[in-house]
């Protein structure tokens, strides 16, 4: 593989990071072997601890904990230990805090259903006060998503596999009535437009309810959610946990609940 150093177009330094082999993490032998996509807004981002006075309070529950065996993609498309803030340099212009993808990483991997010696590798793609239809196919946000996701699987030299999506959004759908009433089609041609770009016609996808909004339309939201129509697709509700003082975010103890809850609905996904 040619060095980075020598790639000059940023086509090229994508296409190195797309197709080359896998280098060593941090220092380590770690490959991930489960790759996860965590996507949508600023739930999924992470603001648990990071709304009070426009900075993160720094505090790391122990389910969040840093782990040799817990990686993240990071912004240059390459695998490093993963840690909070986890959407760092992904989320941009943001305060960030804890979400739930490092707990969810370390109930996945507590679990006797995962083959022993298991690495996961997280892909932060979320990108707060983004509607649904920021993400339909042909936008950034998905291309970028989707651009990570190939790039994530790359790195593992055929080690790894993309286990599943992880989706938190729709706070901001909840501003028009006509967004809310149109959530549910536009999941739907999302989540068909993402397992066809990345050849997984059946890529487990598990959307997380949401429990606060932006607007007045919550329960609009909420309904057409539910009402999403789509095979291998797993529902996990964020309702009843605790809120920030903002009334929009989910306090950090929330998000280390979330992140139990999405592995539990991942886990009674494997047989």
């Amino acid at each position: 593989m040619e060095p980075a150093a020598a790639v000059a177009a940023t086509m090229l330094l994508l296409l190195v990071a797309l197709f080359a082999a896998p280098t060593a993490v941090a220092g380590g032998e770690k490959i991930p072997t489960l790759v996860f996509i965590l996507a949508g807004q600023s739930n999924m981002g992470g603001r648990g601890g990071a709304t009070v006075g426009g900075r993160w309070d720094g505090y790391v529950p122990p389910q969040c904990a840093p782990s040799p065996r817990t990686l993240r993609l990071s912004p240059a498309l390459q695998w490093e230990e993963a840690r909070e803030p986890l959407h760092a340099g992904i989320d941009v212009g943001n305060v960030l805090g804890v979400g739930p993808g490092m707990p969810f990483a370390h109930a996945v991997l507590r679990s006797a259903r995962v083959p022993k010696g298991s690495v996961v590798g997280l892909v932060p793609c979320a990108q707060g006060g983004t509607p649904i239809a920021n993400w339909s196919r042909g936008t950034d946000l998905y291309d970028r998503m989707v651009t990570r996701a190939r790039a994530a699987v790359a790195e593992t030299g055929g080690r790894g596999r993309l286990a599943a999506m992880l989706w938190f959004q729709g706070e901001t759908d909840t501003i028009r009535r006509e967004d809310a009433l149109a959530y549910a089609g536009r999941m739907e041609a999302m989540v068909r437009d993402v397992r066809r770009d990345l050849a997984m016609p059946n890529l487990l996808v598990i959307q997380v309810g949401i429990a606060t909004g932006q607007g007045k339309f919550v329960d609009l939201v909420r309904k057409a959610q539910r009402a999403v129509r789509v095979p291998n697709l797993r529902y996990v509700d964020a309702k009843g946990l605790p809120i920030a003082n903002d009334y929009t975010h989910l306090t950090t103890q929330a998000q280390v609940r979330l992140g139990a809850m999405l592995a539990d609905a991942y886990l009674a996904t494997l047989h």
